[in-house]
């Protein structure tokens, strides 16, 4: 009877298996390597780290967006695949190739010919130092926004055909050409920051090279080539940005809040600006895993839906939300034990040490009881075509209690850097409310994405 019951799914146990574990790995192993690259850069001096942070928070949200565009990409494809129109699965992976292509080749020229009053519009009036290493260093990173670019694009690609582990393992190579490029160009050439960002460009070469290499290949249903003969389709451009814009406007609000709450921590002091920023890196590591689940979900639900099996995405939104809150609890329970060791080794003060793992305790106990239901849903409702419900809660929680209420807590109340983690909780349970009922509802079921 079991074996007759596993045939009615479209997705085995083993099938996601194969497709979480390598994303959620690819996820860690980011995160990971990009905190011994910042602490790599921190040993060429003040002004470098200090241009290198500054920069990267213009890069994150220029990079979210092309990962959301990529993602709108993915979930067509997806759809198409679960329909078994393999032609046009194809069509939808050139045409994602192309817009992504085209935008980041744009935003890159922008930024290169804008470059000084665009970062003087942005930071004001730093110290000359950190100008000229941020100039330097927004110079190669805004060079390597067309590969980065294509790189989401094709390994979304990869990911709507359920192949996650060729993604991980270029990313792994690529991380670690990364660290040993900044080895060389930092310690071996002393090149400071241009070191650092020529590392940087140079493994996302590597990683849009590859990648298209691996896409031409007729190991996989969905096969490109002659990336120079793709001319635009508009109408199924339409449907990947229907999806990749509301994605992007919402990844760039979070990030826009994030640079909002980091202005008002800095008026709390050293010790509390240290406490948060050591907070923040633990925050993002214990959620890898969750996000990891919401990423392979978008496959699923995008599978299930183009196959007309809407019973299925409703029944693999609910396991994979069980999946995540697992994962959840473990990487939660995982990073609050290493909290103390990981203060100890990074050389923190004791009372911003104490300040964090309070911090840490509270994110622990909160974290596993609302942020799955907060999160892992809108991943399927975007992969069912609801992207825009997704774009409107997720910015109107964030900016009323993720930002208003955090600021009002720390500048009003005087609850110190603690006031930024209650207004987070307040996010994350008004959200988990809304998707719940959004999810129960079904209206996220009435959206056509092909």
């Amino acid at each position: 009877m079991a074996a007759n019951i596993n045939q009615q799914h479209m997705f085995s146990n083993k099938m996601i298996r194969a497709l979480l574990v390598p994303i959620i790995l690819e996820q860690l192993l980011n995160s990971i390597m990009g905190t011994a690259d910042t602490m790599m850069v921190s040993n060429v001096g003040s002004a470098a780290i200090s241009a290198v942070s500054l920069v990267d928070s213009i890069n994150i949200l220029v990079i979210q967006a092309f990962s959301a565009l990529a993602a709108g990409g993915a979930i067509v494809c997806a759809q198409y695949i679960g329909q078994g129109n393999k032609e046009r699965a194809n069509e939808s992976a050139r045409q994602v190739l192309f817009i992504i292509t085209f935008i980041s080749v744009a935003v890159s020229a922008f930024c290169l010919i804008f470059q000084k009053p665009l970062l003087r519009l942005i930071f004001g009036a730093v110290e000359a130092d950190v100008m000229r290493a941020s100039e330097i260093y927004f110079f190669y990173t805004a060079l390597s926004f067309p590969f980065i670019a294509a790189y989401d694009a094709a390994a979304s690609i990869f990911r709507a055909q359920e192949n996650t582990r060729d993604p991980m393992l270029i990313s792994m190579v690529s991380n670690v050409m990364n660290i040993v490029g900044n080895a060389i160009m930092i310690w071996g050439f002393h090149m400071g920051v241009a070191g650092a960002a020529l590392a940087t460009l140079i493994s996302r070469i590597f990683c849009a090279v590859v990648v298209l290499a691996e896409l031409r290949l007729d190991r996989q249903p969905i096969v490109v080539r002659d990336y120079l003969k793709i001319r635009p389709d508009w109408r199924m451009i339409r449907r990947i940005l229907g999806i990749g814009i509301p994605s992007g406007v919402e990844n760039s609000m979070f990030q826009l809040g994030k640079l909002a709450i980091q202005s008002t921590v800095s008026t709390l002091g050293t010790t509390a600006i240290a406490a948060q920023a050591m907070t923040n890196i633990l925050e993002n590591l214990n959620g890898i895993g969750g996000i990891g689940v919401g990423i392979g979900l978008m496959t699923i639900v995008g599978q299930c839906l183009g196959a007309d099996r809407k019973d299925e995405a409703v029944y693999y939104i609910k396991k994979l939300c069980v999946i995540a809150e697992i994962v959840m609890a473990a990487s939660c329970v995982i990073v609050f034990v290493l909290t103390k060791p990981i203060t100890i080794l990074g050389g923190m003060e004791p009372e911003s040490a104490k300040m964090c793992f309070h911090m840490v305790m509270w994110i622990t106990i909160v974290k596993p009881l609302i942020w799955v239901m907060s999160f892992v849903p809108a991943y399927g409702l975007r992969a069912a075509g609801d992207a825009k419900f997704s774009m409107i809660t997720s910015c109107c929680t964030m900016w009323a209690c993720r930002f208003c209420l955090c600021v009002f807590l720390i500048r009003v109340m005087e609850f110190g850097p603690m006031g930024v983690w209650i207004g987070m909780f307040a996010d994350w349970t008004v959200r988990s409310i809304i998707f719940t009922w959004r999810f129960h509802s079904r209206k996220w079921l009435e959206h056509k994405v092909i």
